[in-house]
């Protein structure tokens, strides 16, 4: 096992009530929040952790944005390097890719209306900019027409960090998953980072990077102390100020619910808080970081709904800092952390018995082509799954069994329930598993997800690693 990145404690030996952590994990359950870590971090030390098996601490998990609050940290990096400034204008630093006709709005556009998210597009520019230039995004984005003066609105926007990603690779000579190994990831001794790629093998830069709950948590903590990791300046302390302090308001967005949390103000690719400020990633990936309370939570998940983080951490949690419990109660608390898990199907092994079915595609959410066979084999106590040509997964009775059939893991059990089969296939380093169910007397099976991929619904797409696609993020 690699070496902790954090030191640990008690909650009661560092001044947490264990009781005020159990009402945090009785509030998410209430809520229907479907958790997949959690790590708190108080003045400097891990109180408490836990993963949601078949998730665990060793595995990395998609962060979906919250990788912008990096990509962030590398544009820091190259300010303070002299190889990058605010003012620094796109068209100046990606001459190659500023379209004939681009706008004198679009030539004014500055590395900090990229940060801000304040260059002038009305709404997610992703979308609309990738089917203008399917090969060149920041030519896209260029090429969009701006609703709003430059500096004057804020407007959540994917490829501004796309861009902000290629400034920093053009002005650094390495490309982004390089440059934070070689200046974050590899002092602080994070060696697993991942990093999903467009089709041109490029990092996102917006999203892709998976991370364990503990690297979260200790970027958070790196974000605390300004920028210094075991008595080393990684990070400018005035970059982690300028970076996690409010430039601009934030309006309510179309389709996110109306969480006060996003309402706060908006710095460079964080967001700010009721209380101090946080990273955020679709489905539920947090990294909040709260100064006035030296406290710093990671969170991984599937969260549904969405607006009850990072608020359930204010009303359970902050009451129960400065008010330890017991030592009896650390313990409990310990113990219902070490149980969390997700049910394995319930049903029979029925050994000796296989199935094929035909895939039908009609239900939202499928993530399978219509038309496909799956065929269901005993194997050991077991089963093997296969869907399609390309895809074999292994499904454990009772327990989780892993498999890679493409690169990526996929962890999954499954069991009889009369004459359907059931499957839940975790794509465990991502929030989302595919659930199989196959009526063997009517030849039929449906694969949907629990929440569908902002990178589209084909599960060969997610299984292989690194996943490499052109999203249509909306």
């Amino acid at each position: 096992m690699p070496s902790p990145l954090l030191p640990r404690s008690t909650p009661a030996a560092a001044g947490v009530s264990s009781t005020a952590i159990a009402a945090l994990l009785d509030r998410l359950e209430a809520r229907s929040v479907e958790c997949h870590s959690l790590m708190i971090v108080y003045r400097g030390q891990v109180v408490a952790e836990g993963w949601w098996a078949p998730y665990s601490a060793e595995r990395p998990h998609l962060l979906y944005s919250l990788t912008k609050s990096f990509t962030a940290i590398a544009v820091g990096l190259a300010i303070s390097d002299g190889l990058l400034s605010l003012d620094d204008r796109v068209v100046d630093v990606l001459p190659d890719h500023v379209p004939d006709d681009v706008s004198d709005q679009g030539r004014r556009v500055t590395v900090h209306h990229l940060l801000s998210m304040t260059a002038g597009h009305g709404v997610d520019s992703l979308e609309q900019a990738w089917q203008l230039e399917p090969g060149d995004l920041v030519k896209g984005f260029l090429r969009l027409p701006f609703a709003e003066p430059e500096g004057t609105r804020h407007t959540y926007d994917n490829s501004t960090t796309f861009l902000l990603a290629r400034m920093v690779e053009r002005v650094t000579g390495r490309d982004l998953p390089g440059f934070l190994d070689e200046r974050l990831f590899g002092p602080m001794g994070i060696d697993h980072a991942e990093w999903d790629r467009v089709a041109s093998g490029v990092a996102f830069g917006f999203h892709g990077l998976h991370l364990t709950t503990e690297a979260i948590a200790a970027f958070g903590e790196l974000l605390l102390r300004g920028g210094v990791w075991r008595h080393r300046q990684l990070v400018p302390r005035e970059w982690v100020e300028l970076a996690t302090s409010r430039h601009v308001d934030t309006v309510p967005l179309p389709g996110w619910s109306q969480n006060p949390d996003f309402l706060c103000g908006y710095g460079y690719q964080f967001w700010m808080s009721r209380h101090g400020y946080h990273g955020h990633g679709s489905f539920g990936q947090y990294c909040v970081v709260v100064p006035e309370h030296d406290l710093v939570v990671a969170i991984t998940g599937a969260v549904d709904p969405t607006d009850a983080l990072p608020g359930l951490v204010w009303e359970c949690l902050l009451p129960g800092l400065n008010d330890p419990a017991s030592a009896q109660n650390d313990e409990i608390l310990a113990e219902r952390l070490r149980q969390l898990s997700f049910d394995v199907v319930p049903g029979s092994a029925d050994p000796g018995r296989s199935v094929k079915a035909t895939l039908d595609a009609s239900p939202e959410g499928s993530a399978l082509p219509a038309g496909i066979t799956v065929a269901v084999e005993p194997a050991e106590g077991s089963w093997v799954v296969r869907l399609g040509a390309a895809l074999e997964v292994a499904v454990g009775h009772q327990e989780w069994r892993e498999s890679s059939p493409l690169g990526r893991p996929v962890v999954a059990s499954g069991a009889w329930q009369g004459d359907t089969f059931i499957a839940d296939l975790f794509v465990i380093t991502t929030p989302h598993r595919v659930r199989l169910v196959l009526d063997s007397a009517a030849g039929t099976a449906v694969a949907t997800w629990n929440v569908v991929p902002l990178t589209g619904p084909n599960l060969e797409l997610h299984v292989r690693a690194p996943l490499m696609t052109r999203p249509d993020v909306a």
